[in-house]
This record gives C-alpha cells, sequence and structure tokens, in this order.
C-alpha cells in the first residue's frame, strides 16, 4: 500500500471509531455512565495508550534505521564502483569495453531507480518508467550489463604478473558490485509486518472509539481528537515513507552515484 494510502486509511479510521463512540454513547444506559466506569475506561485507554506510543516509536525507530542502512549502503556501492573503475584503468586499453558498459550502467542504474529525477546525460539503455510506488529495483537488462562487464574480464589475456594480478582484483571487486547491487535491490522492499500494522490500527481504533464514548459532546472536544487524528495518520505516512527509501517523497539521495558517474566519466 502506497504511503499516502496508509495514511489516509488509519486517519478514516480513527474518525469511524470516534464517531461509532459518539454515536453510542447516548444508546448506553444511565449505570454505564456512572463515574466508576468513566474512570476503568480510562485507565485501559491509559494502558492501550502506552503500548501504541511504545509500538509507534518503536516502528519509526526501525524505519528510519533501514532507511540509513539503505542509505549507507548506496554510498558504498558506489565507493565500489569507483575502486572498481580505477583497478580497470590499470588493465590498460584490453579494459576499455569493459569501463564504456560500467558507465552506461552506472547511468542507466540512476536513471531506473530515481525516475522522478533528471536524467543523466549520454547515450545508454532507457528502461521503461516503473508503476507508481513500485518497489522493485531489479532490472534484467542492467543486470545482463554487469554480466556481461565479468564475462569480459574473464575472456582477457594478460601478458604479465602485474597484469594478472589487475585482472584477479579486478574480478574480486566485481563480485562486490554484483553483491552490494543485490543487497539494495533487497532492502528496496517494505518490511514492515501487515499483519502488525493491522494489530496497530485495530488498537488505535479502540483508543478513538474510546475517546468518543468519555468525550463531551461540544466543537473543542471533537476538533481536539481530530487533530490527534491527523497526527497520528501523519506519523504512519512517515513510517511507511522511510520505510520504502526509494519511493516518496523521502527517498534515498541518488548523489552518491551521480557523482561516481562523474568519476567514471573522467
Amino acid at each position: 500500500m502506497s504511503e499516502i494510502g496508509s495514511a489516509v486509511l488509519v486517519f478514516a479510521l480513527l474518525l469511524i471509531a470516534t464517531g461509532l463512540g459518539v454515536g453510542v454513547r447516548p444508546l448506553l444506559p444511565e449505570e454505564h455512565k456512572a463515574h466508576e466506569t468513566v474512570q476503568l475506561v480510562q485507565l485501559v485507554i491509559g494502558m492501550l495508550v502506552t503500548f501504541a506510543a511504545l509500538v509507534l516509536g518503536l516502528l519509526t525507530a526501525s524505519a528510519k534505521t533501514s532507511f540509513d542502512t539503505v542509505s549507507n549502503d548506496v554510498r558504498t556501492y558506489a565507493a565500489e564502483l569507483i575502486e572498481f573503475d580505477t583497478t580497470l584503468r590499470e588493465l590498460g586499453s584490453a579494459a576499455d569495453g569493459s569501463r564504456r558498459l560500467l558507465r552506461q550502467y552506472t547511468a542507466a542504474a540512476i536513471a531506473s531507480t530515481w525516475p522522478q529525477e533528471p536524467a543523466p546525460s549520454g547515450d545508454y539503455p532507457r528502461t521503461p518508467e516503473p508503476p507508481p510506488n513500485s518497489q522493485q529495483l531489479e532490472d534484467v537488462r542492467l543486470g545482463d550489463m554487469l554480466t556481461t562487464v565479468g564475462r569480459q574480464l574473464r575472456q582477457l589475456h594478460t601478458q604479465d604478473a602485474l597484469q594478472q594480478r589487475a585482472l584477479d582484483d579486478a574480478l574480486m571487486q566485481y563480485r562486490r558490485v554484483v553483491d552490494a547491487r543485490w543487497k539494495i535491490i533487497e532492502e528496496a522492499h517494505g518490511s514492515i509486518s501487515q499483519p502488525f500494522f493491522k494489530t496497530l490500527s485495530f488498537w488505535l481504533g479502540v483508543i478513538f472509539m474510546s475517546f468518543g464514548l468519555i468525550a463531551p459532546r461540544n466543537a473543542l472536544a471533537l476538533v481536539t481528537i481530530m487533530l490527534g487524528a491527523v497526527s497520528i495518520a501523519s506519523a504512519v505516512y512517515v513510517i511507511v515513507d522511510l520505510d520504502t527509501p526509494f519511493t516518496g517523497p523521502i527517498v534515498v539521495s541518488s548523489l552518491p552515484l551521480r557523482d561516481t558517474l562523474e568519476h567514471l566519466r573522467r
């Protein structure tokens, strides 16, 4: 589900739960409105609010940690590409084709991963624009380009021991680049458990229904409850957006790979 869809769904759920509580309150017998009963409801609400606040805080921390991890992995990936290209330079003209393909791959990866940003200049394969809110980063054409680079390296014939060591280093760095690419692809998927998210939404719905049961029937109380619903929905929006690091308004920066591309073109 998209970031906006999740937030709107939670907001609607909280408003419906509040309206249900407000609507049920006049139908309750008078003994259910006694002071002792209201105190019990408030105690249960306090317990649920504590649990919900704890879970929301943990989800926020988990999503932020996941986002920071992906951001660091992208920077590490950019460094691996630069180191790989530097080793290819040591192989001389025999690796010019591999270096050119690596530059094309980097430009195509930037264009496909951040389609909402300006695409890099140059001649490289253009991938179809992914659907909105898609968490799928894997692209067969980009994978084939990297595979071709590895195949070209394995077909190289070295002329001396120094060049052979450079080729061995290049093959090792190629494997690190492939591993880093797949790690980022897997990290692009959201990690929030849907059953867990639904359970949290149920807790929030019960809390706001209880608010509707005990809140005075005046405009200020209803506006306060609505502002609380908006605040929680916005928190859910941020959590889901951080959990999907390549979609939505909050995305991992493309600057490390763009700097890498400039380095590869030198």
